[in-house]
């Protein structure tokens, strides 16, 4: 007991003996600078300098732009950057991908031709076509509720009413005598209707101009587009008055017939109208007498 007793006190005066730090002129031996120093002293002087050192790069490292420097350290706002940056790669692909696909549906209108590729949409009904007998069509509590309620706000609903339909209205786009019909066997997807040159064309429905341009087997060119996955194409004409970009109203004047382009053979217009990217009778919609 006495000896660690002996063993403290002997580690207590080495830590608390005092030292002298002499700087001296090495040609003169005068003393410059002197401190008193202890063992204890330096040890704590030694590990708040540590300390702080580690703090201060700490500080450095977290608030300023060094820590870029650092080997395999990456900057917050390089990863935020980089993070914007593939979402709007992916955007960006995704919005080219539909344009292009939209443009192919574009120059296929253009063609007049059909993608022999297509699905066969009778086969894909049968595959998926359900029995009624398999589904129970006893309605249930919840659903008469909602559509008692939805029966009473219609009914007192005197400024909100939809009386729109899905079937659109066509206005014809020119009175005339046809010439030759609709023909998916020759692939004649359109009807050609006879009217003197310069005879206005109207648009058939309310829509925007993707294109108005000239062609050499079409002549004059213009292709509306309107609700629903809806192309109205107007082909041969002897003058466009409207440019890609422009909106147009239902009977407006876009075109005026012609006799323009290799595939004519007199002042006609060539009509096309397009569903989802499948041609459709145009005279099933418009009565063109």
């Amino acid at each position: 007991m006495a000896k660690k007793v002996k063993k403290r006190g002997e580690i207590k005066r080495k830590l608390l003996h005092k030292y002298r730090l002499v700087i001296l002129n090495e040609s003169t031996f005068e003393e410059k600078i002197s401190f008193k120093l202890s063992r204890l002293n330096v040890f704590v002087t030694g590990s708040l300098f540590i300390i702080g050192l580690i703090g201060l790069t700490t500080l450095l490292i977290a608030f300023t732009p060094l820590r870029e420097y650092i080997p395999g350290y990456s900057s917050t706002r390089l990863k935020k950057q980089a993070t914007e940056l593939t979402y709007k790669t992916d955007s960006l692909v995704r919005t080219l991908n539909y344009t292009n696909r939209y443009l192919d549906n574009v120059r296929m209108v253009l063609r007049g031709d059909i993608e022999n590729s297509e699905v066969n949409r009778d086969s894909l009904f049968e595959r998926f076509k359900l029995d009624p007998s398999s589904v129970n069509l006893t309605p249930i509590r919840e659903d008469s509720l909602l559509r008692a309620e939805v029966a009473l706000e219609d009914k007192y609903n005197l400024f909100e009413r939809n009386i729109s339909s899905t079937t659109m209205v066509f206005f014809p786009p020119l009175s005339g005598t046809i010439s030759q019909g609709y023909d998916a066997q020759k692939k004649h997807y359109a009807v050609d209707v006879v009217a003197p040159r310069e005879t206005p064309i109207k648009a058939v429905a309310d829509g925007t101009v993707i294109f108005a341009e000239w062609t050499a087997d079409t002549g004059h060119v213009i292709i509306i587009e309107h609700q629903e996955g809806l192309l109205s194409v107007y082909k041969h004409n002897g003058s466009l008055n409207k440019r890609q970009g422009d909106m147009v109203n239902s009977g407006e004047v876009i075109a005026s017939v012609g006799n323009t382009g290799e595939y004519t053979t007199g002042p006609h217009l060539h009509f096309e109208l397009w569903n989802n990217g499948s041609p459709v009778n145009p005279t099933d919609y418009i009565d063109f007498k």
